[in-house]
């Protein structure tokens, strides 16, 4: 499969009915349908027949009766969504497929709701937002949570970031950022601009790789952004591509919706006040207008659509077999830097010259090369349900599960393959890729496989794409503080390797206790924390920590001050390079040198590898900050 044929986006259409369904999906749920409310016997046979994979949960529901559909404006998402998906039942409303899933439909509309509210939503709030009943609300979670998707965060529950393996799997069985995101590196730091690459979703754009500037003043844009196509610079080159039924759909949706109140990432354009003295902007060339100049030109110029200020320049990247746009690059400014006049003349020809290089690249890719096909992922499932019982929701982890089994050697699977890799049944993964198919998920190409669509970029993914390191080790170093009852800390070599920067830290409920604010400085030499980081990047070797080097942590002893003893391990990014330190303090009257070593490191260790593992997941296509 090309990256292009991986860039193809999948969408279905009834999107009024479709609101009519949830509404009166969730009026049924809230009225306490058979299986998700009461405990009756039809609860009983819809957890029996979710267990065997059955295609309906919900054993003796009443049909559910249409009502007229609310004002508000639906989410890109809902957009693409048949009405059995939005109400999240497999009854035959519109032509919906039986065989779809409920408990995945209703999972999946919980991750997006999660996602659309930046990753952190109250049980009640996510209720409010999806329309489900409490008790199915709290299954879901605590199956997410199971998963390690979600977790509680005082009263608010939380994507973690695990969630974005699903992601990361449509990326990188895509490939193209894996191909063409070092050119987009390399193009930002020699403009000083952000530069980004773009895919279409249906009559969006969705953003695949970003290479931003970190100062006061840059682009938020984030991988798995969606934004409608008439408001950008890459919708413009997309569109120069679509069938009519697409500039239907489009059409569709800008009657439904001419504001774009839809798309949460796009911020309202403020009105100007009366008395700023500013003058209105010159109104703007309509979308087709832009479509027939992109056309025309080969390039596409974004003059502050988005909000006032942001400018943008794109060229597409074309595949050298078909000739269709894979993807789209824009190099991103705004007008203090350069005027939309300026990223012509200036940045346009420089982009042009990466582009070449881009498809240079495309041309030059070798074709996958399949490794060993993952085998067994969802088979834990079957012990989970064991476990948990009715709590957790099986058809929802494994349908989840489903979409992890695709990557770079495996961009595009047959049922057969996509059973062997997770330990499912034919009849289980079939369901699910149906399910998911309905959903936008995954679309089902003509030799009988299915591949991702951009759509999976919507579960969890934009929210941890702007990470950093002290920001994904933090709820582990509360979890550690708490169990230890003692005070924890993350900390980084300064650029000359003299001095420990503390960037994280969680303190323990103890009159007497360490606490060190973030952004200290101390020697690294006489912490545990610059000792371990020396002995396990240094070169030539510090002398004295050959010890700390073989044995993998340091423990200092009342040398930095009378009375404290800590024990440190370092945390290594995905080439196994030790990028930071984590440590654990302690007063000496409570803790003796055994106890350090015996209690304290192996819990250390724990948690310097749950640390890695989020790292790991979340930098795989995103770069995360040490800082």
């Amino acid at each position: 499969m090309t990256p292009v044929d991986a860039a193809a986006p999948a969408g279905t259409d009834g999107a009024a009915a479709g609101r009519r369904a949830e509404a009166a999906g969730a009026r049924a749920e809230e009225a306490g349908t058979p299986t998700e409310v009461t405990g009756t016997q039809a609860e009983v046979t819809g957890t029996q027949a979710e267990e065997a994979g059955t295609p309906m949960e919900e054993a003796g529901a009443q049909p559910e009766q249409p009502m007229t559909p609310p004002e508000q404006p639906m989410t890109p998402a809902e957009q693409a969504m048949t009405p059995a998906e939005q109400a999240g039942t497999p009854t035959e409303v519109a032509g919906t497929p039986t065989e779809v899933v409920g408990p995945l439909v209703r999972g999946v509309g919980v991750l997006r709701r999660l996602t659309e509210a930046d990753g952190a939503l109250s049980p009640s709030a996510l209720e409010r937002a999806t329309g489900l009943a409490r008790s199915t609300v709290d299954r879901i979670t605590g199956t997410l949570a199971r998963m390690g998707y979600v977790r509680p965060a005082g009263r608010d529950l939380v994507l973690t970031p695990r969630v974005m393996e699903l992601g990361n799997a449509y990326l990188a069985a895509l490939r193209l950022p894996a191909l063409l995101g070092a050119r987009a590196d390399a193009l930002a730091d020699e403009l000083d601009e952000s530069v980004s690459l773009a895919v279409a979703d249906l009559d969006g754009i969705r953003f695949i790789h970003q290479a931003t500037r970190r100062r006061a003043l840059s682009v938020s844009f984030r991988i798995g952004d969606l934004l409608p196509a008439e408001r950008t610079a890459p919708g413009a080159l997309f569109a120069t591509e679509w069938t009519e039924a697409e500039w239907t759909q489009w059409r569709r949706r800008r009657t439904a919706d001419p504001k774009n109140a839809s798309f949460p990432v796009i911020p309202p354009v403020p009105p100007i006040p009366p008395a700023s003295g500013r003058k209105p902007a010159p109104p703007s060339p309509s979308f087709t207008e832009r479509v027939e100049r992109a056309r025309r030109d080969g390039w596409a110029l974004d003059d502050q659509l988005i909000e006032p200020g942001l400018v943008a320049v794109s060229a597409p990247v074309r595949h050298p077999d078909t000739g269709r746009i894979a993807c789209v690059a824009s190099v991103v400014s705004h007008t203090s830097r350069h005027s939309a006049a300026d990223l012509r003349t200036s940045l346009l020809p420089r982009l042009r010259t990466t582009v070449k290089a881009m498809e240079a690249d495309l041309r030059a890719a070798p074709p996958e090369r399949p490794g060993p096909a993952p085998a067994g992922l969802a088979t834990w499932t079957t012990a989970s349900k064991h476990e948990l019982g009715r709590d957790f929701v099986e058809s929802l982890a494994r349908g989840l599960t489903v979409l992890t089994a695709f990557d770079e050697g495996h961009p595009a699977l047959t049922l057969s393959e996509a059973a062997r890799a997770t330990g499912l049944s034919r009849a289980t993964v079939r369901r699910a890729l149906l399910t998911h198919e309905h959903l936008g998920l995954v679309t089902a190409r003509p030799d009988r496989t299915f591949a991702l669509t951009p759509r999976v970029l919507d579960l969890g993914f934009p929210p941890h794409a702007r990470t950093s390191l002290p920001r994904l080790a933090e709820p582990h170093l509360r979890s550690l503080a708490a169990r230890l009852q003692e005070p924890t800390a993350l900390a980084v070599l300064t650029a000359d390797g003299k001095e420990i920067q503390y960037t994280a830290g969680a303190t323990a409920g103890r009159v007497l206790t360490v606490h060190i604010p973030v952004g200290t400085r101390l020697p690294a030499t006489t912490t545990s924390l610059g000792r371990v980081l020396l002995a396990t990047t240094a070169t030539p070797l510090p002398p004295g920590l050959a010890e700390v080097r073989t044995r993998g942590y340091a423990l200092v002893d009342e040398e930095l001050e009378s009375g404290l003893r800590s024990v440190a391990v370092p945390v290594r990014d995905r080439t196994g390079r030790p990028i930071a330190a984590l440590n654990v303090a302690t007063h000496a009257a409570r803790r003796t040198l055994e106890d350090c070593v015996h209690t304290l490191l192996p819990a250390l260790r724990a948690t310097a590898d749950l640390i890695q593992t989020d790292l790991h997941t979340a930098s795989r296509f995103t770069p995360v900050p040490p800082t």
